[in-house]
C-alpha cells in the first residue's frame, strides 16, 4: 500500500475528481481531501492510497505537475507521520508568581 500526497489542489476540486485521475493508473483504495476542522473549507491538499506500488509510482510520475482546475498538482509519495511527543497537558502554561 502506497500513500500519495496530492498538493496545490483547487479548493473546488472534489474527491471524485481526484479518484478518477488516479484510477487511470490503477486501483485506488482511498481518497482523503483535508478540510479545516473549524470551517469545513478545503485546505488545498489530500492523500490517495493505492494498493499496487508500481501503479502508484506511475500515477505519481504521470500526475505530478498536471494542471487540474487551473492549478498544477504537486504529487509525491507521502512522508510518514512524525512521532509526536507526549505534551503532559501543561506545555506552554506559566506558573503564577507569588
Amino acid at each position: 500500500m502506497k500513500n500519495i500526497f496530492v498538493g496545490n489542489l483547487s479548493f473546488r476540486t472534489t474527491e471524485d475528481t481526484v479518484r478518477s485521475l488516479f484510477q487511470a493508473y490503477g486501483s485506488v483504495e482511498r481518497v482523503n481531501l483535508i478540510t479545516d476542522r473549524d470551517t469545513g473549507q478545503a485546505r488545498g491538499f489530500g492523500f490517495v492510497e493505492m494498493s499496487n506500488d508500481a501503479e502508484a509510482d506511475r500515477a505519481i510520475a504521470g500526475l505530478n505537475g498536471k494542471e487540474i482546475d487551473g492549478r498544477a498538482l504537486n504529487v509525491n509519495e507521502a512522508r510518514p507521520k512524525a512521532e509526536r511527543g507526549s505534551g503532559g497537558g501543561f506545555a506552554g502554561q506559566r506558573r503564577k508568581r507569588y
